[in-house]
């Protein structure tokens, strides 16, 4: 069914109308507009790490004098993720995408103006805190415009936009740097989310969750909802029933309530660990292999891949949990990461080259694979009142693995070069399995009379 009409006066809930009902052309736009907006979030966190290379030899420095500057964006992309979940359960999702696109894009420019290596830390932590802000409420906005059995292929469709955008930077690093350099890489990179956030203004619409639990906003909301062909009376009062039985407390400590706190500490133990991995790849996967004596090109195909498997792998893994539930296909990807990441220990840089690109691919798809869905995995854990706190939440603790790699990063591969590097990301990987092996509510699977319904009804 199309669309749905309430009675007067009577109370319609937000959520079953949102869960049961089809899945329009309206709410696929705005699921669009927030994976846009995270293209452009992994386009522009991952420019640095195309450009470290560059710089080193430009500027005569060492890599490991490069590791403020990139833990500096990851302090800010902590923070940002932290401030832009608690902004965007209190003003809306809309503006913390608004306002996290535009700053992320903004620094990025000003990058280009950088004349020395505290400059790049400086505006990289401004930059941080719009690409920080953007991951948590973009996948909340899709959570929340995306009907239950849909939701963990649309957040992780959003999410996995992370390593397109960056597939997307490394293709743009080829053809940038060899013709306007290093600057031009940051002036060009920072102007297309300005652009975005431009668009996002004029098109954006707010979540209808959100303004649900605002009465003054109701008449908004009614416009919203026959925008996306669930018309409801003029005068119908709104609530979430789903959530009607929980307590009410809201904010960061709810998240540690009886019931939620064993997920919460299993969700950021996870997420730390992940993103130490993952910015591991980001930042120094590059200079890596530039350090075994590959060229600068060379040595940025091989992030290229991480990411291209990225993509593949978080989308197969969305489509096993929607069959599975969350729990096993998490553990399998995690042991995938793991395995891979200690097969190409044994892999000679030089002479199979090749093999390397293919294996950090493959890599890349598990790795990425869990990333992406662990983001689904906090969409089903929170319910709305801190879902976007929770998921910002774990993405901030998870920053301080990003942070961490900043440093660990340089450090392994000066100590022990490719090996101890990719020890270090199979290590993380294992401590990743554990942590979700210890996440009690996993997502289940989407039983047949779902499934049956999902394709009647879209």
């Amino acid at each position: 069914m199309d669309s749905q009409t309430f009675g007067s006066a009577k109370t319609v809930d937000i959520g079953r109308l949102l869960d049961d009902g089809p899945f329009t052309l309206a709410q696929k736009f705005v699921v669009c507009l927030a994976a846009l907006s995270i293209i452009m979030d992994g386009f522009d966190g991952q420019l640095i790490g195309y450009a470290i290379p560059t710089l080193i030899k430009e500027w005569g420095v060492t890599r490991n004098a490069f590791a403020p500057a990139v833990a500096a964006g990851l302090v800010g992309m902590g923070i940002g993720s932290a401030c832009a979940g608690l902004f965007a359960d209190k003003f809306g999702r809309r503006w913390a995408v608004i306002g996290s696109v535009v700053v992320f894009g903004a620094a990025t420019c000003a990058i280009g103006l950088s004349q020395n290596i505290a400059m790049i830390a400086a505006l990289r932590f401004i930059a941080g805190l719009g690409i920080g802000g953007a991951l948590p409420s973009a996948t909340t906005m899709t959570a929340e415009f995306t009907p239950a059995r849909r939701r963990t292929l649309a957040v992780t469709s959003t999410i996995v936009c992370v390593p397109l955008g960056g597939m997307l930077a490394g293709f743009f690093a080829g053809l940038v740097l060899p013709s306007f350099g290093w600057r031009g890489l940051f002036f060009i990179g920072g102007t297309i989310p300005l652009a975005l956030g431009i668009l996002l203004y004029f098109v954006f619409p707010e979540s209808p969750r959100f303004l649900a639990r605002r009465q003054n906003r109701w008449t908004e909301l009614r416009a919203l909802l026959a925008r996306i062909s669930r018309p409801t009376a003029t005068d119908s009062a709104f609530a979430d029933m789903a959530e009607q039985n929980l307590e009410q407390r809201d904010g960061f400590g709810s998240l540690f309530e009886p019931g939620q706190r064993r997920n919460t500490v299993a969700i950021w133990g996870a997420f730390f660990m992940c993103l130490l991995a993952v910015y591991a790849a980001f930042s120094w996967l590059p200079t890596m292999l530039a350090s075994e004596g590959l060229s600068v090109a060379l040595a940025g195909s091989g992030l290229t891949a991480y990411n291209l498997g990225g993509v593949f792998g978080a989308l197969i893994c969305a489509v096993a949990i929607t069959r599975f539930g969350s729990r096993w296909p998490l553990l399998v990807c995690c042991a995938g990461g793991c395995a891979s990441a200690f097969f190409l220990r044994g892999v000679d840089v030089a002479s199979h080259t090749s093999l390397l690109v293919v294996g950090l691919g493959v890599h890349g798809l598990f790795v990425n694979a869990v990333q992406s869905t662990m983001y689904a995995l906090c969409a089903y854990v929170y319910p709305t009142r801190v879902r976007a706190t929770g998921t910002a939440s774990a993405l901030a603790f998870g920053r301080l693995g990003a942070i961490l790699s900043a440093f660990a990063g340089a450090i392994v591969i000066t100590v022990g070069g490719a090996s101890l590097y990719l020890t270090m990301l199979g290590g993380a990987m294992l401590l990743v399995l554990v942590s979700l092996s210890a996440v009690k509510n996993h997502i289940p699977a989407l039983r047949p009379k779902q499934m049956a319904t999902q394709v009647v009804t879209e």
